[in-house]
């Protein structure tokens, strides 16, 4: 990731197009579970905290989360288990989090959309396919 003091909508876009370049999504885990933080924008909702790279992670293993380590998920099991289990749960993710841990807490149905748009783009470069047209 670039500079981490940009806008918080710009270190989002940066985990998005990073985490579809590698395939690997990193939070931080210790032997009691992944980090958790409260939300700030809304009552008793947790929000998950995720980075695009292991630098980016290792640098909030400190005060509270100094016991954590950071630890890679695959995109494919992120986006199929992951957040599906997360929505399910009323729980958010934060995204590239700067080290004052301030950033986006983004729904994990829109996260799973933005990570799987260039799938669907890709499959449909020769054009919108009509499946509603007619069958002999």
């Amino acid at each position: 990731m670039t500079d981490s003091s940009v806008d918080p909508q710009a270190n989002h876009d940066c985990f998005v197009r990073e985490v579809r370049a590698s395939g690997l999504v990193w939070g931080l885990q210790s032997d009691h579970g992944w980090a958790v933080c409260e939300s700030v924008e809304y009552e008793e909702t947790d929000v998950y905290v995720f980075w695009s790279t292991a630098e980016q992670a290792a640098i909030h293993c400190t005060d509270d989360w100094a016991g954590y380590t950071p630890a890679s998920l695959k995109l494919d099991l992120f986006i199929d288990t992951w957040l599906a289990g997360m929505s399910e749960d009323g729980v958010l993710v934060g995204t590239n989090w700067d080290a004052e841990l301030e950033g986006l807490e983004v729904e994990p149905s829109d996260l799973a959309e933005e990570l799987l748009i260039d799938e669907y783009e890709e499959e449909d470069d020769d054009g919108p396919q009509d499946d509603d047209r007619d069958r002999p």
